[in-house]
């Protein structure tokens, strides 16, 4: 049985007047403005069905809400009016261009201006004599909320008119909308958050609960800006079109909204929207749409006003960037780099053209910050290609069957710890074998800093990973002729010089394997201490935390990584197969391939750049850790000496900004000798 229009039309105007009440009053947004928009046209189409049911306390027929109790009241003449709104191009010809050119006449010249719709809170300034009197909201349309205090902060609202150019009008009320820019948006929900306060949804709820403190103290600490469109009641000021009013509003000193633009057909208009939506996401401010206007003033007066909109203008909306919907449960993904990361599951919604269900949560900080639950209703949003995101819940709709999320400190994958250093925002599986970072896992082992395998590019790895051919890294060393060769475009020959580099690899020393290994933290020069200090392999897979931190330049979070890598099994597994393989740094129970033959080199840093004729760059290294110095890959004020050879570049130049000493190769012989 359908439902009778009174009940629906009366459970319409509820709702919708209990957003306004929260929005306009609170500054608290419960619903999406799609969700809001989608409400109010089912309510006035039910209304235009059913004209005898039409009230005139329908939110249909109002505007905003009253002023809150504590601001001053601050009457409108004429009244600040809304707009309404076309939610495609489809509808701006039917909601709007085809009425206007019906009640003006087929072959009437219609122009439109065309402006950018900023998502904001609309207000009014006062000007009397060109000196700034008043500023009020919007209110309901015809009496708003007295901010003057707190519109005086705003660095963009002249507190006088300019006088030159211009003659200033004895009264000029001008109407327009304050916004809060996106980078100052970041910025202050960043502040709250380390306050541990709340933050904002969005740019618009921010900028009307800044502009609405009784404070204006707070209201000065926020960058409000504003951008001016239009005038109400003036005096000794005369216009026949809008973009006269506009250029007017310029010469007088105040903001005018950027980049409007005179069309002399709906064609141009519409050309503007896809423009401008296109722009969207480069713009320093938030846009919801378009604003057309009829640009003949005498065209506007005759095509006149509803209850509460003008006919000669209308809000073309651009596809909503945020959207509400539930959250049906929190799984957790695994990343290449061993990053676990929290996934919103969503009931399926279409935010901005595409339907979404799960959004990120970026991590377990940010879900206790926000006070994310499974089964809130939450506001989700989508700024062009990036990936849907969890803004906020709307605590007001919790029924109490929520349930707080709390992170693994397992990898859902493999099962191996999920460690999270002090001091950092992600939890991290420390498994080697670990398949969802497996890939990542054998491209770092095999990379030139590494073990330098040749030929194990990228796309061999996908192969050897995705046909489950290994592992883990030390499966590499385990795989014979005919496995290669048996790999997509691998000839038997290329399948040999893989097998080759493999062999050369197990010529690495110590600290290479340390870095291959991919133990979070530790990097070449971080490998090359530990390498220097520990008499080998088991020496650094047995060191507690307390015994690490004895290392020079190691600190307790390095400390930490390195005993959380060896506690898993299966890391030590590796390092056991790869001892087995015949990896030299790692053999007879893990003696250390460089020892140190003397002190020449002591408290020495030295970095290698261009071609060395006369020994490998291993090799030099070696021959620098071996005497006591440390071999460093990039050049800083700590380089004593670079070693430069033919075609050396930047690490060169820079050793000159820095005067670090540059020798030759001849020279770095010589001084190994002594």
């Amino acid at each position: 049985m359908a439902k009778d229009p009174r009940d629906r039309i009366s459970e319409l105007r509820e709702r919708i007047e209990h957003y306004n009440e929260r929005y306009y009053r609170d500054s608290v947004s419960e619903i999406s403005d799609a969700e809001y928009d989608g409400l109010l046209r089912e309510l006035e189409e039910l209304e235009e069905a059913h004209p005898e049911l039409v009230t005139p306390n329908s939110p249909t027929q109002r505007v905003g809400a009253p002023p809150v109790e504590g601001f001053g009241e601050a009457p409108h003449d004429p009244p600040m009016l809304s707009l309404n709104n076309a939610m495609n191009e489809d509808e701006v010809r039917s909601r709007f261009y085809g009425p206007i050119r019906m009640q003006l006449g087929e072959h009437t010249s219609i122009k439109l201006v065309a402006e950018p719709k900023l998502d904001g809170l609309a207000v009014e300034l006062e000007y009397k004599n060109g000196e700034l009197v008043r500023g009020s909201t919007r209110g309901n349309g015809t009496i708003g909320e007295d901010v003057t205090e707190n519109v005086r902060t705003i660095w963009s609202v002249p507190h006088s008119l300019v006088r030159e150019g211009r003659a200033i009008p004895s009264k000029l009320n001008v109407r327009g909308e304050v916004y809060l820019p996106k980078h100052a948006f970041r910025d202050m929900n960043r502040r709250l958050a380390s306050k541990g306060e709340k933050p904002f949804a969005n740019p618009r709820i921010a900028a009307a609960g800044s502009l609405r403190q009784r404070d204006s103290g707070i209201t000065a600490s926020r960058p409000l800006d504003i951008f001016v469109y239009g005038v109400g009641l003036h005096v000794d000021a005369s216009f026949s079109t809008h973009g006269e009013v506009l250029e007017y509003l310029g010469d007088l000193g105040l903001r005018v909204v950027p980049d409007w633009r005179l069309c002399r057909s709906l064609d141009e208009a519409l050309d503007y929207y896809r423009e401008m939506l296109g722009r969207r996401d480069d713009l320093p401010y938030e846009l919801d749409g378009i604003v057309l206007k009829v640009n003949d003033l005498d065209q506007q007066r005759e095509l006149g006003e509803r209850s509460r909109s003008p006919r000669y203008a209308i809000a073309a909306k651009f596809p909503a960037r945020q959207e509400t919907t539930v959250l049906l449960d929190i799984t957790v993904q695994v990343g290449r780099t061993g990053a676990l990361t929290p996934v919103a599951e969503l009931e399926p919604v279409r935010v901005g053209g595409v339907e979404v269900r799960r959004a990120t949560l970026h991590n377990e900080d940010e879900i206790a910050r926000k006070d994310i639950r499974i089964g809130d209703t939450v506001v989700i949003q989508r700024a062009g290609d990036v990936i849907p995101q969890v803004v906020m819940p709307i605590t007001e709709r919790r029924t109490g069957r929520e349930k707080k999320f709390k992170m693994p400190n397992k990898c859902p994958i493999c099962g191996a710890d999920a460690t999270r250093p002090e001091g950092d925002a992600v939890r991290r599986c420390v498994g080697i074998a670990c398949p969802a970072q497996l890939k990542g896992t054998i491209e770092v082992f095999a990379s030139k800093g590494a073990m330098d395998i040749e030929g194990l590019g990228t796309k061999l790895v996908e192969q050897i990973v995705d046909s489950g051919m290994v592992k883990d890294p030390a499966g590499l060393y385990e795989l014979k002729l005919e496995d290669w060769a048996g790999l997509e475009r691998m000839a038997e020959k290329s399948a040999q010089n893989l097998l080759d580099a493999l062999e050369a690899s197990k010529e690495r020393p110590l600290s290479r394997v340390l870095f291959a290994l991919g133990i979070r933290n530790v990097g070449e020069h971080v490998a090359d201490i530990l390498a220097s200090h520990f008499a080998g392999i088991d020496a650094v897979v047995s060191a507690s935390v307390e015994q690490l931190e004895e290392v020079g330049e190691v600190g307790p979070i390095v400390a930490q990584s390195v005993v959380d890598f060896f506690s898993n099994e299966a890391n030590r597994d590796v390092v056991d197969r790869l001892k087995q393989a015949g990896l030299k740094a790692l053999a007879g129970g893990g003696a250390a391939v460089v020892e140190a033959k003397g002190d020449t080199f002591a408290g020495k840093t030295f970095v290698f750049t261009g071609k060395l004729e006369k020994m490998t760059r291993d090799q030099a290294q070696e021959k620098v850790r071996s005497l006591g110095g440390r071999a460093a890959s990039s050049v800083s004020k700590k380089t004593d000496y670079v070693v430069a050879g033919p075609g050396a570049g930047s690490k060169l130049a820079k050793a000159e900004q820095l005067g670090a000493t540059v020798i030759s190769e001849d020279d770095f012989l010589k001084m190994c000798e002594k």
